[in-house]
């Protein structure tokens, strides 16, 4: 079994957990070390972090950067880290994003896409739409369904208490069978 270096180790699991991270394949094809072995010691390193955020008196406000992909993040903190960069000066942004694990551009869009929200709160997205539309189709259908369900029970009332009188032909009386 072979013994690989902390400072190894530890460059491979940036690979695997950094800002944009590689496949456990991709890294066990470029450093030739297994990929049971890469795989555990990224479970590893992920429970060694619940370990010390559960040991931490002060629970961080975000998860490690290196484990999450800015589509991970919610809006909630997308929120709270555009108010934070906000308050910085340019020399300050470039450490706090690399502190979070975020490009300028995420940071960017991320701003852009709330200042946009702000300026059209009754915008509503194709998919609110749809679903809107879907719920008024459902609700005619639902309508029509209970329509038709009332007339169907009209109907048995109506021949259980006429039964087939409205039929105008006499039934034969001499059917041609024998008792």
């Amino acid at each position: 079994m072979a013994s690989y270096s902390e400072a190894f180790k530890s460059n491979v699991l940036q690979k695997m957990m950094g800002p944009s991270p590689q496949t456990v394949s991709a890294v066990a094809a470029e450093t030739g070390v297994s990929q049971p072995t890469l795989s555990r010691w990224l479970r590893e390193a992920k429970s060694g972090d619940q370990e010390m955020k559960t040991k931490s008196k002060t629970p961080p406000s975000f998860p490690p950067a290196a484990a999450r992909r800015p589509a991970d993040w919610t809006a909630q903190e997308r929120l709270q880290v555009v108010l934070e960069a906000s308050k910085l000066s340019e020399a300050d942004l470039g450490s706090f994003l690399r502190s979070k694990g975020l490009h300028e551009a995420s940071l960017t869009e991320w701003r852009g896409a709330m200042l946009e929200a702000l300026r059209n709160p009754a915008k509503v997205s194709p998919e609110a739409r749809r679903v809107r539309e879907l719920e008024r189709e459902l609700d005619r259908k639902e309508k029509a369904l209970a329509e038709a369900a009332a007339l169907l029970v009209l109907k048995k009332k109506v021949q259980t208490i006429w039964g087939d009188e409205g039929d105008s032909t006499q039934p034969r009386s001499g059917s041609g069978l024998s008792r």
